[in-house]
C-alpha cells in the first residue's frame, strides 16, 4: 500500500465523492440492521433466515486463531450497508458523481476495450452492469446476486454456504448476516469463454463496510476467467471489508480468479476465498494484494476429484503500518491431484509482508503432488517477513516441495543497469518486476500494464 501523502505522486485512487448515501442503516450491528438490509433488498424470508442465523453464530464465534490478532476491531465502528442508489438501478438512475468515480478509475474504458462483462459495485450495491450479447447467446448467467436470488432461486439455494458456511468463522458469518452486492456466474456445460468477466468494488463513504459475496459455478467441460479490482478513499478511520467467494469447478471445467487489490492503507481486508474442483478440474488464483492496513487472504482449493489440480500466484507488498497476511490453502482429497503455491511478498520502508498457508495432502489423495515456493524481497533494514507454513502429509505415494527464499536487491545487477545509464530509483523498478514476474506474466495484458504503473507508485520513497 501507499504512504499518506500528496494525491498526485502517491496512491491515485485515495480521493472520494461526498457522501452520496441515499440509503443506509445506522452505524452499528444488532438484529435490526440485518432485517433492514433484506427489507431494503426485498429478499425471500429464506435468505433473511440465513442472515439472523448467521448473525446469531457471528456473536458466539470468537477471532481466528489463523493470521494476526483481530482484537482491537470494534464491530460498533461500521456502517454495513450504505448505498447512493436503490437496489439493481438503471444506469440513467445512477448519480453523475459515482459515474464520474468509475471513469475516473478507467472503468468504462476497460469494459469496452477488453472485457465480456463488468459489474462495478460502489459502497454497498452493484451500481452498473453490463454483459455483451455473446454471454446472453451462450446462456451464460453475469449479475450480481441480488438478481440471481430473484430470477435464479433454485440454482442459489443451491450452491450458497455450501463452501463457506457461515459456522465456518467469524468473518463468514458477519458477511452472511450483512452481505450485500458480489457477483453470481454461472457457466452452461461445453461453453468456454474466451474475454473475462470483471467486477470492481469501490468503498467511498467514511467507516462504512464493504461485505460482497461472490458465487461462481462452472459446469462440467466449461472455461471462465474471473477479474476483479478495489479500491478505497484515504480516511483517518478504518473501512472493513470482509468478502466471502465460493467457486465450484465441476468435471473437466476451468476457472481463472484473477484479484489487483489496491486498497487504500486504511482498510481491513479480511476475506475467504474457497473453490472446490471435481474430477479432472482445474482452478487458478492469481491474486495482487498492494494495499490495506491489514490484509488477511488466503485463496483455499479443495481438490475433491481425482486428478484435479490447482494453483495460486500471488504477491503481496508491505510498507510502514502495513501488514499483509497472505498465502494460499491446498487441500488434497482425490487421487493423483497436484497443486503449486508461489508466493512473492516485498516489504519496504518497515513493511510487514508474512506467507501463511496450508497444504494437506490426506489419506485417500494417493500419488499426488504440491510446490510450494515462497520469496521474499525486502529492500531495507527496517521491514520484515515471515514465512509460516503447514504441510501435511498422510499418505506414503505423495510428494510435497517446499523452498522459502528472502533476498534483498542484487546489488551486481543494479551496478550494471547504472552502468548503463539508467537511475536508482528507475533499476530499483526494473529490479522488482524482475521479482514479481511470475505473477505478471499470468495477467492479461492491460492488467499487466497496470500492475507495472501501480507497483511503480506503491515503491516510491
Amino acid at each position: 500500500m501507499l504512504k499518506k501523502q500528496s494525491l498526485n505522486n502517491e496512491y491515485q485512487y485515495g480521493f472520494s465523492d461526498t457522501n452520496m448515501s441515499k440509503v443506509s442503516t445506522s452505524k452499528g450491528l444488532n438484529e435490526k440492521v440485518i432485517r433492514q438490509i433484506s427489507k431494503i433488498k426485498g429478499e425471500p424470508k429464506w435468505m433473511l433466515e440465513i442472515r439472523l442465523k448467521a448473525y446469531h453464530t457471528f456473536l458466539k464465534l470468537k477471532n481466528p486463531k489463523w493470521g494476526p490478532n483481530l482484537s482491537f476491531i470494534n464491530f460498533n465502528d461500521y456502517i454495513y450497508y450504505s448505498s447512493p442508489v436503490k437496489v439493481n438501478p438503471k444506469w440513467e438512475e445512477i448519480p453523475d458523481k459515482v459515474k464520474d468515480t468509475f471513469k475516473k478509475l478507467n472503468v468504462s474504458e476497460v469494459h469496452a476495450q477488453y472485457l465480456s462483462g463488468t459489474n462495478n459495485q460502489y459502497d454497498s450495491e452493484s451500481i452498473y452492469h453490463k454483459v455483451i450479447k455473446e454471454l446472453n447467446d451462450k446462456h451464460v448467467i453475469f449479475t450480481n446476486i441480488e438478481t440471481a436470488i430473484k430470477e435464479h432461486p433454485v440454482l442459489v439455494k443451491r450452491y450458497f454456504g455450501k463452501l463457506v458456511s457461515y459456522t465456518d468463522n467469524k468473518y463468514a458469518a458477519l458477511n452472511t448476516a450483512v452481505w450485500s452486492g458480489g457477483s453470481f456466474i454461472y457457466v452452461p456445460k461445453g461453453v468456454q469463454l474466451d474475454k473475462p468477466l470483471q467486477a470492481y468494488f469501490r468503498i467511498n463513504t467514511k467507516s462504512v463496510g464493504q461485505f460482497e459475496r461472490t458465487l461462481i459455478i462452472v459446469d462440467e467441460g466449461a472455461k471462465v476467467h474471473y477479474t476483479e479490482g478495489c479500491t478505497a478513499p484515504i480516511y483517518d478511520k478504518n473501512n472493513l471489508h470482509a468478502a466471502v467467494v465460493e467457486v465450484f469447478v465441476n468435471k473437466n471445467a476451468k476457472c481463472r480468479y484473477s484479484t489487483i487489490q489496491n486498497w487504500s492503507d486504511n482498510v481491513l481486508n479480511l476475506v475467504t476465498k474457497r473453490c472446490v474442483c471435481e474430477e479432472n478440474a482445474t482452478m487458478e488464483w492469481i491474486d495482487g494484494n498492494l494495499g490495506s492496513k491489514l490484509n488477511m487472504k488466503y485463496p483455499c482449493t479443495l481438490l475433491k476429484g481425482d486428478n484435479s489440480s490447482s494453483k495460486c500466484i500471488s504477491i503481496a507488498t508491505a510498507h510502514k503500518d502495513v501488514i499483509q497476511d497472505a498465502g494460499a490453502k491446498m487441500i488434497h482429497i482425490g487421487k493423483n491431484t497436484r497443486s503449486q503455491i508461489i508466493s512473492k511478498s516485498i516489504a519496504h520502508s518497515g513493511g510487514n509482508a508474512t506467507y501463511r498457508g496450508l497444504v494437506n495432502i490426506t489419506k485417500s489423495a494417493t500419488n499426488s503432488f504440491s510446490d510450494v515456493q515462497c520469496d521474499t524481497l525486502i529492500l531495507d533494514k527496517y521491514s520484515k517477513s515471515d514465512t509460516i507454513p503447514t504441510e501435511i502429509i498422510n499418505n506414503q505415494s505423495s510428494h510435497l516441495k517446499h523452498e522459502a527464499k528472502v533476498t534483498d536487491l542484487d546489488k551486481e545487477k543494479k551496478f550494471y543497469l547504472n552502468s548503463r545509464g539508467i537511475d536508482d530509483k528507475t533499476a530499483k523498478h526494473l529490479l522488482v518486476m524482475g521479482f514479481v514476474e511470475p505473477f505478471t506474466e499470468e495477467l492479461p495484458m492491460e492488467y499487466a500494464v497496470e500492475l507495472n504503473r501501480l507497483m511503480k507508485i506503491n515503491l516510491m520513497e
